[in-house]
């Protein structure tokens, strides 16, 4: 699918493809993209490039993006169909289950940015944007440049007060 011999650079001909799926109808307005971690997945390339096929979509007008929930088929402002659960949330939802199984216990910190990265796939601002959920629930408690640590059972929502 991709030439890699071929002079047009590889986040050019994969965005080539992708405007081919939205010609075709196949990538509707509102539509959500492939993430960076599937287009590395399926395209075999690296994330800078996957970034920015993203990039080169936006700036032709065929997509926009929404901090922590992904990039969308369209201009800014048309109605988007969302994921069932936004990224950030299913990511904080996947931490809430660990801890909850004990895997990760109270004063133990959770994975940090760069792992969750590279485990879910996702950019840093999404990453951000699921602890910042698990504080505010408060599942977790963040100490500067030390990270972000498992807070005490009787502050996990639900347990206010017990």
């Amino acid at each position: 699918m991709l030439d890699r011999m071929d002079p047009v650079p590889l986040y050019q001909q994969v965005a080539g493809l992708i405007r081919g799926q939205i010609e075709r109808g196949v990538l509707r307005p509102g539509d959500a993209l492939p993430s960076e971690a599937a287009l590395e997945e399926h395209y075999g390339i690296a994330r800078t490039t996957a970034r920015r096929v993203a990039r080169e979509l936006r700036e032709r007008g065929l997509a926009y993006t929404v901090p922590g929930e992904g990039t969308y088929v369209g201009r800014p402002g048309i109605p988007r169909i969302p994921r069932k659960v936004p990224i950030y949330r299913r990511i904080a939802g996947e931490v809430v289950e660990r801890i909850r199984r004990g895997e990760i216990p109270p004063n133990c910190a959770i994975p940090g940015e760069k792992v969750m990265i590279r485990q879910y796939g996702v950019a840093k601002v999404t990453v951000r944007q699921a602890v910042a959920h698990l504080r505010e629930q408060g599942w977790v408690f963040t100490v500067p440049y030390r990270g972000t640590f498992v807070a005490e059972p009787e502050k996990w929502p639900g347990n206010q007060g017990s």
